[in-house]
């Protein structure tokens, strides 16, 4: 029996829309189970603030557990690449950050994975200030001083870093292209080994994120000597930053949520809507102005914005201090 054209064509398409109201009422129900967050750095670091913060809210808003599973080494790269092979349903985020945009340079031609291909953004949740801190039996109290005390001691002044390819790895890196002074840089596995050793006199200097040093800095347990963003810090007002002493420096950290390439976009737009909401909520910009941080949010598109400005940016000082990856 032959349908009249008009039925077969509206019969045709409910049958193409079927798929589509399918994907949607997926996104919907989105989650059904806890949710895995991939954070690529040993825990009690900047990272592991942004991921908890924002787990915990989604938990929260969406009635499943967003746990954080810390999976640190080379770079961020064991972690990020968990996520890239990970199914594409939503139930495996990574917690996005500068080393993301600075591997695709540092490690260029050596990574199983292509950055930009692989990991769909979800949304930026904050940025946050390196800050110049040194330990307190270091005589310099300035930017200057200290310059002049690290020419006085070539390759005497230890620096810490929680990893080759970080955000504060570069910043140190920059600063020693920027000035011209030799310091030996010593790489830990995160955040929190390298602080303690800073905190303990092991290390003399550190280009640490604000979130990880604001409080020992309040403490008078590390000394300050500048922000290293363009302009100084609601955080701590009075604290110049190294731009004002080294013309043009300036390096801060991002982070953000993405997802493995494929994830339905229904799922990204739901987790992306969901942070946006946290990121304007009184409690949570409290918590966050408090750390010194600089929120982000907008859309993917954003987010993807500006991984790709970062990792140009990050790639031409890679080149120019010629560093390679360990």
């Amino acid at each position: 029996m032959k349908l009249p054209r008009r039925n077969f064509l509206h019969l045709a398409a409910g049958a193409a829309a079927l798929p589509a109201e399918s994907r949607f009422a997926w996104a919907q129900a989105y989650p059904t189970r806890p949710v895995r967050v991939v954070v690529p750095f040993a825990p009690a670091g900047t990272t592991d603030i942004a991921a908890r913060l924002m787990g915990q809210w989604l938990s929260e808003r969406l009635g499943q557990q967003f746990v954080i599973e810390n999976r640190p080494g080379a770079s961020t790269t064991i972690g990020t690449e968990a996520v890239v092979r990970a199914p594409a349903d939503g139930y495996t985020l990574l917690l996005v950050t500068t080393s993301s945009a600075i591997n695709t340079t540092l490690f260029e031609g050596k990574l199983n994975y292509n950055f930009l291909r692989d990991i769909v953004p979800i949304v930026g949740i904050f940025r946050v200030p390196n800050v110049m801190v040194v330990h307190p039996s270091v005589p310099a109290k300035t930017v200057p001083e200290f310059i002049a005390y690290a020419k006085a001691n070539p390759g005497k002044i230890n620096v810490e870093s929680p990893g080759a390819g970080t955000s504060t790895h570069l910043a140190g890196e920059l600063f020693m292209l920027m000035t011209g002074v030799d310091m030996v840089y010593i790489q830990y596995r995160g955040n929190a080994p390298a602080l303690i050793d800073l905190l303990a006199g092991h290390m003399q200097v550190g280009f640490d994120t604000m979130p990880a040093s604001i409080e020992y800095i309040r403490a008078g347990k590390l000394r300050a000597l500048a922000v290293c963003t363009a302009t100084r810090s609601h955080a701590l007002p009075d604290l110049p930053t190294v731009g004002e002493f080294v013309p043009g420096y300036e390096s801060s950290g991002y982070f953000g949520f993405g997802a493995p390439a494929g994830t339905p976009a229904g799922i990204i737009d739901k987790l992306n809507k969901e942070v946006n909401a946290g990121l304007v909520d009184p409690k949570m910009k409290t918590q966050l102005a408090d750390l010194g941080a600089i929120i982000l949010g907008g859309s993917p598109a954003d987010f993807r914005t500006l991984i790709t400005d970062e990792t140009e940016k990050w790639g031409k000082v890679i080149r120019a201090a010629n560093i390679k990856a360990e």
